[in-house]
């Protein structure tokens, strides 16, 4: 197929950054367990799909896209850096034989300032920051040979247009698409597969032929109802403490009806046919992981999981609403939770996704 360079506009929704209460850095602490639970993933497939011996260059390149601020892109990419280490080292290679060069990607709008103050003193690798959207193309033709996505891909490039215009998929009176019309569900997973699309054409230009993509995607299971997927619920729940601020004279439902939070939550087949219709990858492997419940009490978790989208939402919150309903906002969405079925219905669905760029051709790159 021919790979056209993307120009996609993307608007950015930066984590709160920073290390205070309400930052990305100490309330991802759930990400990084997902990302814990992928360390065996990670071995297994470098160990299986990467083909060291095809290097032309000592130099090895990883980009994690969508990085945020950190402590979890630096867990990713040491558990990448020790698989492949591990694999040359079975090679008879060495553990010198590579020099790792690893790009953190996010938009430039994102607090690179926290993520580089943390870097890991002993890392063994060069660290550079790579600002702009991974809905377009980053680097050089032919630069990587693993890329990386941690909880970013759920994240639309914009608000679908039709969910804000007064058209068949207007999402009045809600703020995501729990309950919405089936158009409004439409029009999002229309955004998706064509975010998707342009995420993979520009990795598919930027990856060498057998690189590998790595993806952990916040989903929902095929078949799973849109009521008992914990993203969704929790939306839908901050959607009607919005709605609670109207009926208080806090907000006005205009500014509550043009506002909604561009996520999606797709499901497996959704994903396979975006790389099935993209055409330069391989699904090598694409399972659920499985993360330990904890033991903690409702209202712990309702903290915890109000904090934490407290700590994913609250610029965009701010921009739209202002920053002086963020302490109410939150105080009520816990609230919520806590008095709501949210921890015993609720389906937390990760997939890890291992994608193999296939061969590629000599044909011309269009631009």
């Amino acid at each position: 197929m021919a790979l056209v360079r993307q120009s996609t506009l993307s608007k950015a929704y930066p984590m709160n950054g920073g290390n205070g209460l309400y930052s990305y850095r100490r309330n991802s602490a759930y990400q990084g367990k997902a990302i814990d639970s992928t360390k065996k993933l990670i071995d297994d497939s470098i160990a299986k799909d990467l083909h060291i011996e095809e290097l032309s260059s000592n130099i090895f390149a990883v980009a994690d896209m969508g990085c945020s601020v950190g402590p979890n892109t630096f867990s990713v990419i040491q558990n990448i850096v020790e698989a492949v280490e591990r694999k040359c080292q079975y090679r008879g290679l060495g553990s010198g034989f590579l020099e790792f060069q690893i790009f953190l990607n996010d938009h430039a709008f994102n607090d690179f300032n926290t993520l580089f103050r943390s870097l890991p003193a002993d890392r063994k690798y060069y660290a550079a920051g790579v600002p702009g959207s991974f809905h377009g193309r980053l680097f050089h033709d032919n630069s990587l040979h693993i890329v990386t996505s941690s909880y970013a891909l759920q994240w639309l490039s914009q608000v679908p247009q039709e969910v804000v215009e007064k058209s068949s998929a207007w999402n009045k009176g809600m703020v995501h698409y729990m309950n919405s019309s089936d158009q409004t569900i439409e029009v999002y997973s229309n955004q998706f597969a064509k975010d998707m699309e342009s995420f993979l054409c520009a990795r598919a230009q930027e990856i060498m032929g057998g690189g590998l993509v790595m993806l952990i995607v916040p989903g929902r299971e095929t078949g799973c109802l849109l009521s008992q997927v914990c993203g969704i619920m929790t939306y839908n729940l901050l959607g009607s403490c919005l709605m609670d601020m109207v009926r208080k004279g806090i907000l006005s439902e205009e500014k509550v009806d043009s506002f909604n939070i561009p996520v999606y939550f797709a499901s497996p087949p959704e994903l396979e046919l975006a790389v099935e219709r993209n055409g330069c990858f391989s699904i090598e492997k694409m399972e659920c992981l499985v993360q330990e419940k904890t033991q903690l009490s409702v209202h712990e978790k309702s903290k915890i999981v109000s904090f934490a989208t407290r700590a994913g939402l609250e610029i965009l919150l701010e921009e739209h609403f202002g920053q002086e309903i963020m302490d109410e906002l939150f105080e009520s969405l816990a609230e919520r939770l806590e008095n709501s079925p949210f921890f015993d219905v609720g389906d937390v669905y990760n997939l890890f996704v291992l994608l193999k760029r296939k061969p590629k051709d000599q044909k011309k790159v269009q631009t």
